[in-house]
């Protein structure tokens, strides 16, 4: 299937399927966001990222949300 087709179809979607639709694409969307970030911690991919923002905090230069 193609984007197109797939954009065809969610367009005619009447407005109880698109709520549904958009409610398990949500969850995909997140799920696939999980798997990525835990991918990503286990490889390294993000230990800079980290380690500059605990240097910021040790630093003071972070504030509580």
């Amino acid at each position: 299937m193609t984007i197109r087709a797939i954009e065809k179809a969610i367009t005619s979607l009447n407005p109880q399927d698109l709520s549904e639709f958009r409610q398990w694409y949500m969850e995909f969307d997140a799920e696939a966001w999980d798997r990525q970030i835990e991918q990503d911690a286990a490889s390294g991919a993000i230990d800079s990222l980290a380690d500059e923002a605990l240097r910021k905090h040790r630093a003071g230069e972070t504030r509580e949300l």
